[in-house]
């Protein structure tokens, strides 16, 4: 059995029974691999992009948060920095995003 290096699971995600994984992101054979929730927004006749940018915000700032708490960083400037480099790879990409859909089991 492949021992998985995963991320422990937050205690509200365990305790709430509507909890939604809405992303995973992996580096594995030197890339990026991620598994995305898309559809959930719109399906609740919500917009999906401004949904996404959201959650990519949020999780910025908790990035932000947690460079601060365990490197010392201004959650702040950590954030800006986040965005910057964000900004810089969307304009001029360093890899490529490539991949297909995959069937849930």
């Amino acid at each position: 059995m492949i021992k998985l290096n995963r991320r422990p699971l937050p205690e509200a995600a365990v305790n709430d029974p509507n909890s939604v994984e809405m992303l995973t992101v992996w580096i594995a054979e030197g890339e990026l691999h991620c598994s995305i929730k898309i559809g959930m927004y719109t399906s609740m006749g919500m917009n999906e992009v401004a949904a996404w940018g959201r959650i990519l915000a949020d999780t910025a700032r908790h990035i932000g948060n947690a460079l601060e708490e365990k490197q010392g960083l201004d959650a702040r400037e950590a954030v800006l920095r986040i965005s910057r480099s964000f900004y810089d790879e969307l304009a001029l990409p360093t890899t490529s995003a490539q991949g297909k859909f995959i069937k849930k089991n």
